[in-house]
């Protein structure tokens, strides 16, 4: 008798909790050593899939202000799927608007019912209860995806140029 397939939010939750504990590091994505929000989705894709589908070009802690663009919730949109925040489940990627004119800048992962894991600016990854405050700024969820197919042959440079639909650019 075999066990019962693991989900893909199973795994995600498993590898994300696994980054419990690893120091606040902007642009960093290296379990146990240091991570920022988007990091520690990155490396929770890598966990599941290898390689990451798109690999972010060096970034200043405020980029999302810098543009007017909303070049995560785009990247994201690339690699994963989009769903309802509503229906999110455990091991979903949380997507968060800091201010209400500002694009998203802040991803998370849903640990259980108002529960998350995130990177922590100046702290840690942390596993933080996801109230009222939280839930009055997320405004998208993704699913990592059963497998790596892309959903496009290609995709463009953000920044101008072609670029193969596995490179990101934020």
């Amino acid at each position: 008798m075999s066990a019962a397939p693991v989900s893909i939010g199973e795994r995600a939750l498993h590898e994300a909790r696994l980054w419990l504990g690893t120091p606040y590091q902007h642009q960093a994505s290296l379990r146990g050593v240091g991570c920022d929000c988007l990091g520690l989705v990155c490396g929770v894709w890598r966990a599941l899939h290898g390689a990451e589908p798109e690999t972010p070009p060096p970034y200043r802690p405020d980029w999302a202000e810098l543009g007017g663009r909303e070049l995560l919730l785009e990247a994201l949109d690339r690699a994963l799927a989009p769903l309802d925040p509503a229906s999110a489940r455990p091991g979903d990627v949380l997507v968060f608007r800091m201010a209400p004119d500002a694009p998203a800048k802040h991803c998370a992962i849903l640990s259980g019912p108002d529960r998350m894991i995130h990177a922590y600016w100046g702290r840690a990854c942390v596993e933080s209860w996801l109230g009222r405050w939280w839930r009055a700024r997320l405004v998208a969820a993704f699913r990592f995806p059963e497998s790596t197919q892309l959903k496009t042959p290609s995709s463009p440079d953000l920044f101008g140029g072609p670029k193969p639909s596995w490179s990101l650019s934020f």
